[in-house]
This record gives structure tokens, C-alpha cells and sequence, in this order.
């Protein structure tokens, strides 16, 4: 018999709760409180989300390994591009949800949580090893951490999870690769076309025309005045400081920026030629990366205010400064700052450079002309 002519496999009957191994999930909240004869009405409540947010966090690290495992590869494929992009928008629909589930344990309050608050010594939502996981793969290395969170590594995880957390660090993140990506872009080879000298141009045009806006206002006062025109000086000084590789390095040394300069340049660039058709995709990839960051800082804040509101200055269960120790992270666990920074460098429309016509010609559809390129 050939291949072809094999009977087709039959999938054996399955139900539902089977499926989803229902025995097993809803036998796994397990009240501590009743354990001590006085059962807390609102810690099933707390399990519940705890274990929802872990299932989501086992997702999004399903997802990001997917996204790393692609830009692990000298090329990305124009259609794992689009498949990123969808992968990547999932997360931050799982990330709303995890926003929304700070909604629903609010309405526990903080007196309804005392009742079993004590049982949970010493565990701790920093000893989420999926957590980790996630900010390990964006981009987040020991160093930059708190001092308080690089020593929770220690005191609050077996040896065998910070090995496993350790073996993940030595990997590259998907900030790494996405700055190597960022490289190999090949539109930023222009030939003989100076594109950053005409952008610098176009700047020097941009804050010369706010200068003068700033000096012939008549609303301002001189002291208002002399503060606008030095503004415009530190804009320019920020201006010369992404386009000039030495200085800009000095400030990635200083920690300013994380990505190299010339992934730094490619990534303005796709922000600012985002309209071109061979754009859309890296740009809209980009977009998502800021999101996630930008969602996981509010999931952090939110999260932040719900201790502060259920604990007021105490200490959390895990031995952190409570609310303290959460605010700190909220601002330091952050990957893709280069590319919030980015906007302090766009220019609008109107001033952008005009591009040569076979650069122009390469960045949109074969069938489609480009007015905007220069002949």
C-alpha cells in the first residue's frame, strides 16, 4: 500500500473538560486559610487571578520565543515579518487583559485581603519566574536592575531557577537582535546620496524657523524668551548628538541609548519614511515593540497603586518595600527607551528630504510611481 493510499487517521472523541483537563485546573485552588479552619472569601478571588496571570505569561513567552527564534537568523522574510507583526499584536492584547485584571482584584479590599495576607509569607508575584522570563527576553540584564531586585535573585529563588534565568540572560534578547536587524537594513546604503547631511540640513532649516518664531513673538517676556532660544540650542546639540557616531557612542556608554548608532539611525529612518510602502512592516514592527514596553510600565504602575492601596507602607510578602520597591521598577525595567526617544528627532512631512528615484523607487511598489523623489 502507498503512502496515498493509506486510511486517513481518524481523530479519537474527546469532550470538552478532557480537553482542558478541567479536573486538574479547578483542583489547584487550594485556600491556604482553610488549611488554619478559617476560610478568607476573597482569597479563591486571589488565586484565581494570580493563576490567570501565570497562564498568560506561559502565552507571551510562547509568543516571544516564536519572535526570537525568527530574528535569530542572518535574514527575516518579508512574510515572517507579517507573522511577527501578529504575534506581537497578540501580546498586547493579552497585555490589556492583564490591565484588566487589576480591575478585578481591586474589589477585594485591603481589610478582606488581611484575613489571609499573613498565610502567604514568604511568597511573593517576584518569585514569577515566567516574569522574568519575559523581561530577560525583551532586553532586561541584571545590571540594570534595582539593587533590591538583583538581590532578590538571590534570596528569593532556588539555585535552579536562577541557573535557568541565568542561561536565559546569556541568550541573545530580542532587543539584541533587533538592533542587529536594525543593521542590515539596506536602504540606509544610499551610494552617493548624503541622506544625513540633507537631514541635517532640513534640522538646522526646522529650528531656524522656530528661532525666529520665538524671537518676533511679542507675547513673550525676555526672560521667557531667552529660555525658548536655549531650548532650541540643547534641541540642536540632542540633533548632532544621533548623527554623530562618537558622541553618540559616549552617550550609549553613559547608558542614554542601548541601541549600536547605525541600528539607532536605521530605526529614524523607517520612522521617518514610514509612508513608503517598504516601511510599513518594519515600522508598524517597531510601533508594537514600544507598545509592549509602554504597557508593561502601565501593568507595573497599576500594579504598584494596587499594593500601595492594599498595604500603605507595609512590607510585601515577599520581604520587599511594598509599594516602594514596585514604583522603583516600574521606571527601571524599561527596554525600547531608544525607541520612545525617537520622536525627539522626526521632522514633519513638509521638511523631509526628498529621496533619489531609485531609493524611492526601491521602498515603494514595483507598479507604483513616487512623486516625492528627486530626478
Amino acid at each position: 500500500m502507498t503512502p496515498s493510499q493509506k486510511t486517513p487517521r481518524v481523530p479519537r472523541p474527546i469532550q470538552y473538560s478532557e480537553y482542558l483537563q478541567l479536573d486538574q485546573l479547578l483542583a489547584t485552588q487550594t485556600l491556604e486559610s482553610a488549611r488554619y479552619g478559617k476560610p478568607a472569601h476573597d482569597e479563591l478571588l486571589f488565586i484565581i487571578t494570580h493563576q490567570a496571570y501565570e497562564l498568560w505569561f506561559k502565552q507571551i513567552v510562547f509568543e516571544l520565543e516564536s519572535v526570537v527564534d525568527i530574528f535569530d537568523n542572518s535574514t527575516v522574510e518579508d512574510r515572517e515579518m507579517g507573522q511577527i507583526i501578529g504575534w506581537l499584536t497578540r501580546i498586547t492584547k493579552i497585555q490589556t487583559i492583564l490591565l484588566q485584571q487589576i480591575d478585578v482584584i481591586e474589589t477585594m479590599t485591603p481589610l478582606d485581603f488581611l484575613d489571609f495576607r499573613d498565610l502567604l509569607v514568604p511568597a511573593s508575584g517576584f518569585q514569577s519566574i515566567q516574569f522574568k522570563q519575559i523581561e530577560i527576553m525583551l532586553g532586561i540584564r541584571r545590571e540594570q536592575r534595582t539593587p533590591a531586585d538583583r538581590d532578590f535573585f538571590h534570596s528569593r529563588l532556588s539555585e535552579a531557577e536562577q541557573s535557568q534565568l541565568l542561561a536565559l540572560e546569556a541568550r541573545p534578547s530580542l532587543l539584541d537582535l533587533t538592533d542587529a536587524w536594525l543593521q542590515r537594513m539596506p536602504f540606509l546604503n544610499f551610494g552617493q546620496f548624503e541622506f544625513w547631511r540633507e537631514y541635517e540640513t532640513a534640522v538646522e532649516l526646522m529650528l531656524e524657523s522656530d528661532r525666529n518664531i520665538i524671537a518676533l513673538n511679542p507675547a513673550l517676556s525676555e526672560e521667557h524668551r531667552a529660555w525658548q532660544l536655549a531650548a532650541i540650542e540643547t534641541a540642536k546639540q540632542r540633533f548632532a548628538s544621533a548623527l554623530e557616531e562618537e558622541r553618540y557612542n559616549e552617550l550609549r556608554q553613559a547608558g542614554e541609548f542601548r541601541l549600536t548608532h547605525q541600528g539607532f539611525l536605521a530605526a529614524l529612518f523607517i520612522n521617518l519614511y514610514r509612508d513608503e510602502p517598504m516601511m510599513y512592516l518594519p515600522y508598524r514592527y517597531l510601533t508594537l515593540l514600544l507598545e509592549i514596553d509602554q504597557n508593561f510600565t502601565n501593568w507595573r504602575s497599576r500594579h504598584a497603586l494596587m499594593v500601595q492601596r492594599m498595604l500603605g507602607r507595609k512590607i510585601g510578602t515577599g520581604g520587599s518595600s511594598g509599594h516602594e520597591y514596585l514604583s522603583q521598577t516600574t521606571e527601571k525595567n524599561r527596554v525600547f527607551l531608544d525607541l520612545f526617544a525617537l520622536s525627539t528627532f522626526l521632522l514633519p512631512r513638509s521638511a523631509l528630504p526628498s529621496l533619489p528615484v531609485e531609493l524611492s523607487r526601491a521602498l515603494g511598489f514595483h507598479f507604483a510611481g513616487n512623486s516625492r523623489a528627486t530626478e
